[in-house]
Parts: structure tokens; sequence; C-alpha cells
């Protein structure tokens, strides 16, 4: 057997490192470009198709037609004063019904004897299409701002609720049996451990809950309203004006668009630990 000085062996020259070029599309800029084009290119269709009879104007409504009605609706106050109304209805069901849900979940922690006890009712309630409540809600409350906002509520708290109770449960037992043999009380685990464990997936929640407030507040304003979004599509449509359905449809999606980075905002800012975390991503 003939041994073999380490500093003979001859050593493999290194693989050369790709030099990976950046696209100019991946970056916010370049993708926010790429989105224009496309949204551009799907009017445009939408308008040639129309223009070239393939698309019935009158069951499909025109960009041409929606842009000009916008403006109309715009000039007139009428669309302005409608989001208001109906962003503000969405905005508070968003905001008592994801704290309230949110805190009840994390107070199921408490008790699993309680927690046990309800989490059946829980279920069943979430079974319940929310929408199907509509009626009942607007009995109770009344056709003003109050049922809007209590059937926003209806849709977020059971969202918020299961989401904080399934992260209470999933917090780290280990760090909280640490806690205990160090001679922490409950309470001290509760805020020490428990709820900063859980911020993650209820900040996560705002994102699905504002989606779930625009939704309570628009079905309340189908039913019986006098203002709001909802009650601009719902009137357009029974007299078959698409192009206005279409203005009130978009509205709310630029709407939804806003609040969704809202929060985006918000858990960069509450959890900057999270999002350094995330950013991060493995390029294939």
């Amino acid at each position: 057997m003939t041994l073999v000085r380490p500093d003979t062996v001859p050593l493999k020259k290194a693989r050369p490192r790709r030099n990976l070029k950046r696209s100019p599309f991946d970056t916010m800029l370049g993708r926010a470009v790429l989105q224009l084009l496309a949204v551009a290119i799907f009017f445009a269709l939408w308008e040639i198709g129309v223009r070239v009879g393939y698309i019935s104007a009158f069951l499909m409504g025109s960009p041409s037609g929606i842009f000009s009605m916008f403006w109309k609706l715009t000039l007139s106050g009428e669309l302005l004063s409608d989001s208001w109304y109906t962003l503000f209805e969405a905005i508070l069901g968003f905001i008592i019904g994801t704290i309230f849900g949110s805190l009840l979940g994390l107070a199921l922690w408490y008790s699993v004897f309680v927690a046990k006890l309800v989490e059946p009712f829980i279920v069943a309630i979430n079974s319940v299409p929310k929408i199907a409540l509509a009626p009942i809600v607007v009995l109770w409350f009344g056709t003003g701002l109050i049922s809007k906002v209590a059937l926003a509520v209806s849709l977020t708290a059971l969202v918020a609720l299961i989401a904080a109770y399934q992260a209470a449960k999933d917090a780290d037992t280990d760090l909280q049996s640490l806690m205990i043999s160090m001679g922490a009380d409950k309470h001290q685990v509760f805020w020490q451990a428990v709820v900063p464990s859980t911020l993650p997936s209820i900040i996560a929640t705002f994102r699905i809950n504002i989606g779930f407030g625009l939704v309570g507040a628009v079905v309340g304003e189908f039913i019986s309203s006098q203002r709001g979004l909802g009650h601009m599509i719902f009137t357009a449509s029974s007299l078959y004006d698409l192009n206005s359905v279409w203005v009130g449809l978009f509205t709310l999606m630029i709407m939804g668009f806003v609040l969704y980075y809202v929060i985006d905002i918000i858990e960069r800012t509450s959890l900057p630990w999270k999002q350094a975390s995330t950013s991060h991503q493995v390029q294939v």
C-alpha cells in the first residue's frame, strides 16, 4: 500500500461561480410595471372584444363605459361618499371583531376545561355561513350603521378567536415549563411566553379579517341600506347598469388592496424580526 502525501494530491479547480444577473423586473418597481402592464392588456382586450362584437356590452359592460361612469360618479361626489361609508363600516367591524375575538381566544388558554367545553359551540357557529345571519342582524339592529358593523364583527370575530386560540395552544411548552420551574406564575407565563408567540398568527389574521370586514359591510348594504358601495352595486344591478356595478366592484378591490398593504406595514413595524427572517429566500 502506497501512502500519498497530502501536499502532493492535486487539488481540483474550483468551479467558477456563475454570475447570476438579476432581471430588471426582479425589483419592486419592475414587478409593479409588469402588474400594471397585465391590467392594461386585460382592459385593452376587453375593450377590443366589445368593439368587434365578441363581448356583449349589455351583459359585461365595457372599459370605456366603466371609466366614463367612474368619472361621472366621482364628479358628483356619490362614489366618494359611498366609499367612505363602506370603508368606515368595514374598519369599525374589523377592529371590534378582531380585538374581541383575539382577546377571547387568548383567554381560553387560561382554562383547558373551559376551552374544551366551548370548543364544540365555536365549531358549530363557525360552520354556519355568516351571510345567512344577515337578515337576523338587520332585524335586531335595524337598517342603520350598527347592523352593518355587527355583521362585519360576526365575520371577523370567530376567525380571530380560532386563530388566537390555536396559536396559544401551540405556544412553546418547553419555554413555559422552564419559566414555571424558575418560579413564574401563570400570568407571567401568559404575558411573557404565550402572548409574544401568538402575535405573528394574530397579525397574520388581520390580512384575512380585513377582507371579511368589507364583505360584512357590503352584504349588510345589499340587504338594507341607502348608502354605501353595496347599495350602489345592488341598485345598479337591478337596473342592468353593468358599468356602475363594475365601478363599485373595482372600488372595493382597490380599497381591499390598500387596506391589505396597510396591514403589511403594521406587520413590518411590529414584527421586524419576522420580516427579516422571511425576506431572504433561497434562489434556485
